[in-house]
C-alpha cells in the first residue's frame, strides 16, 4: 500500500494585496507547490511569484526530487530557475522540509550557481486551529545571498522577508477563502537598489484570497 502513486497540488497562496492607503495600487501573489509520487519518493513542482502591473516579479519554480528519510522529514535535491522580467538565472538546489515538533511545517533550502553565487531560504507556518474550520496561519520567509545581483536589485546576506497572517474558513479542506495582512521587508544591499529604483522598502498591506487544494 506504501507504494501507491498519489498526486497532489495545493495553492497556499492565492491572493491579492491590497496598499492599506491606496486600495488601487494592489498586486496579485501566488505560491503553491505540486508533487507526484509515493509515500517515500515524490517529483515535486514549487512555484511563487508576484504580478505587478502585469509584469512578474520575485517570481521562481523549482523542479525537485523528495525523499522521506524520517516519518516528517523530506530530503529534496533538484534546480531552480528565477522566473520574471530579467534574464533567467537558474540554481542547483538542495534543502529538507517538514513537520517539526509542535506542528510548524518548516522548510530549509540552500542554492548554488556555476559562477560561485550561493543562496539560502528559510522558511517557518503554523496552523492555529480556533475552530475545525476556521483556522489562523502565520508564516515568515527569509531570502540570504552571498553575492550582490545588482540587474535583479538582490544584496548580499538578509535581502527579503516575507511574513504575513492569514485567517481562512475551510468551506471544504480543498476550498478556503481567507484575509490577512503581509509584511514584505527588504534590508541591507537589496534596501538600498530597491530605494534607487523607487521602490518600497518596508511595504504592510492588507491581504483576500481562496487556498486551493487539487
Amino acid at each position: 500500500m506504501d507504494r501507491e502513486i498519489f498526486a497532489h497540488f495545493i495553492l497556499n497562496q492565492n491572493e491579492g494585496r491590497f496598499d492599506r492607503l491606496d486600495l488601487a495600487n494592489t498586486f496579485y501573489r501566488w505560491e503553491g507547490e505540486g508533487w507526484v509520487g509515493t509515500d517515500y519518493d515524490k517529483f515535486r513542482l514549487k512555484t511563487e511569484g508576484t504580478v505587478k502591473g502585469g509584469k512578474v516579479e520575485d517570481g521562481q519554480r523549482a523542479f525537485l526530487y523528495s525523499r522521506a528519510v524520517t516519518t516528517y522529514f523530506d530530503v529534496q535535491a533538484g534546480l531552480r530557475s528565477d522566473l520574471d522580467s530579467r534574464r533567467t538565472r537558474n540554481w542547483a538546489a538542495f534543502g529538507i522540509e517538514g513537520l517539526a515538533p509542535y506542528f510548524f511545517d518548516v522548510g530549509l533550502t540552500g542554492y548554488a550557481r556555476p559562477d560561485g553565487r550561493l543562496a539560502a531560504r528559510a522558511e517557518a507556518s503554523y496552523d492555529l486551529l480556533i475552530t475545525n474550520q476556521l483556522i489562523l496561519q502565520p508564516q515568515i520567509e527569509l531570502n540570504f545571498y552571498s553575492r550582490s545581483d545588482k540587474a535583479r536589485g538582490i544584496g548580499t546576506g538578509l535581502a527579503e522577508i516575507d511574513t504575513g497572517l492569514r485567517l481562512r474558513y475551510e468551506v471544504t479542506r480543498k476550498f478556503a477563502p481567507y484575509i490577512g495582512v503581509s509584511y514584505d521587508g527588504k534590508f541591507g544591499q537589496t534596501a538600498s537598489f530597491a530605494r534607487q529604483e523607487g521602490d518600497t522598502v518596508h511595504d504592510i498591506r492588507f491581504l483576500a484570497g481562496i487556498r486551493l487544494w487539487f
